[in-house]
């Protein structure tokens, strides 16, 4: 079930959050199971069979989490849980990549990918750590199946801490200021609605048939292939930071309070700040699960360059079991190399100089990580940088005729929009206004209130049409991660 969808909206979050209200004049623990009984309706939707997968890894987790938790053994309870976690993880996202990387058959005749193993597999593995780390302590059974099958995370993420959350169902309390709680709560699910119906959806139309122009080995010339690109780079933004919001939305209707995930991560200073900025909870269990274990900075600047690749390189396998995310994250790895040879060098640039430089090398990494491969990606690369040669439409040469002198005449240009007249100008238009969202106004977060309800203003009636007219609904693109 997705959240962009008339279903979830009129039928599923009215009864999510009716029956946790009513439920909640029993008391919390009703409440409570009420929220992971809609958890799992909402997890089941897609394939119910899925079910016994999450619930076998959150009964496995908790009972690792007990032993971790007891005098004897821990260290072997926590190898287990690990071993456990990622093998499940290996299993169902990686053994058709690994299988294929070697030339083999696909086990079982392929594997499909369960929704959301990617983020639930995170959140348990903050769990044995931590309890390990001895930063938590046990807890009943049905706060931590509700800390890992909380509906509003469970898919995408946001991936959550749990010495953050855990306390806080704990302490639950349905009725309190409840209707505080709905009415920020649905701003912020309205808000990031709006991010992903009106801006992602409009922008995919302009970045998709690049794309799949290079899919097919076709030449797309510069301006169709940067077009594609800087819609997808805001498409991607606005869908993930969208779905984002949507969950802190949600989980705030419940009393449970998520972290931020985006700060404007465009805006951002350099390479390393932009990691400060995107995605901010994986970026956090990168650095604390993985690269400080490795052993981070602290053992010379050789070990910190493997380290801080290592932690990129399977950031971005994480983000998908194919070489184009590896791609993606090596590109990113080497980026922070460079930043820190920059710092230790003294080398400072002028602060626009800086903001310029970053944002055009992550949207250029956002290339392989979008493309159907690493050779599609590379052809994307030639029309990027001119070498299929440009394309102009021949009414803006009639316009003005000096253009002719950039490029050659086409009656339009197939692989931008819809490939007709005006799709230069609207492409242009949406571009405009999304790097101005980007580029120059605050995150929905650090809005004040009269300017949110400004946005939902402006916003809302774009949202329902594009809700209840859209001839199909376009699935997040995290969705299974």
């Amino acid at each position: 079930m997705l959240f962009n969808t008339k279903l979830f909206i009129l039928l599923f979050l009215p009864l999510a959050v009716g029956g946790f209200l009513w439920f909640g004049q029993l008391g919390r623990r009703p409440a409570m199971v009420w929220i992971l009984a809609c958890s799992l309706v909402f997890y089941a939707w897609w394939k119910p069979i899925l079910v016994l997968l999450l619930g076998a890894s959150i009964l496995l987790n908790f009972y690792f989490g007990r032993r971790i938790g007891a005098a004897q053994g821990r260290r072997v309870w926590l190898v287990t849980g690990l071993v456990f976690n990622l093998g499940l993880l290996g299993f169902f996202k990686y053994a058709d990549f690994f299988a294929s990387l070697f030339g083999l058959a696909a086990p079982f005749g392929g594997i499909f990918l369960p929704l959301g193993i990617s983020f639930f597999t995170f959140q348990q593995i903050m769990y044995l750590v931590d309890t390990w780390r001895g930063d938590i302590q046990a807890v009943p059974f049905l706060d931590y199946a509700c800390f890992v099958a909380f509906f509003p995370h469970l898919i995408a993420g946001p991936i959550v801490r749990p010495r953050h959350i855990l306390p806080q169902f704990a302490n639950i309390q349905p009725l309190f200021a409840w209707r505080e709680r709905l009415a920020e709560g649905g701003e912020i699910f309205l808000l990031g609605l709006a991010k992903k119906l009106v801006l992602a959806d409009g922008l995919a139309r302009f970045a998709d048939p690049g794309f799949a122009a290079a899919a097919l080995h076709d030449p797309i010339t510069l301006i169709e292939a940067w077009v594609a690109l800087l819609a997808y780079a805001l498409q991607i933004y606005f869908d993930f930071s969208g779905y984002s919001d949507m969950a802190i939305g949600l989980a705030r209707m419940f009393g449970i309070n998520f972290p931020i995930n985006f700060n404007s991560p465009y805006q951002a200073r350099n390479i390393s700040d932009f990691w400060r900025r995107w995605n901010m909870t994986l970026s956090g269990f990168l650095r604390e699960y993985l690269y400080i274990p490795l052993g981070g900075n602290r053992h010379g600047e050789g070990r910190r360059i493997f380290n801080l690749m290592v932690t990129m390189l399977l950031g971005g396998l994480w983000h998908g079991a194919a070489l184009r995310f590896v791609l993606w994250g090596g590109l990113h790895g080497a980026f922070l190399v460079i930043h820190g040879w920059g710092q230790r060098l003294g080398l400072r640039l002028p602060a626009l100089v800086s903001r310029l430089l970053t944002l055009f090398c992550v949207v250029l990494a956002w290339v392989p990580f979008r493309a159907a491969g690493f050779t599609p990606a590379m052809d994307f690369y030639r029309g990027l940088f001119g070498f299929n040669g440009v394309a102009i439409p021949s009414i803006f040469i009639r316009m003005l005729p000096g253009l002719g002198h950039f490029g050659h005449a086409v009656a339009v240009l197939p692989y931008l929009g819809d490939a007709r007249t005006l799709s230069l100008p609207q492409a242009m238009l949406f571009l405009a206004l999304g790097w101005f969202i980007a580029l120059a106004l605050p995150e929905l977060h650090g809005m004040s209130r009269p300017r949110r309800s400004l946005a939902l203003v402006a916003s809302f009636a774009l949202s329902l049409q594009a809700l209840f007219f859209a001839p199909y609904t376009v699935p997040f693109l995290y969705f299974q991660f």
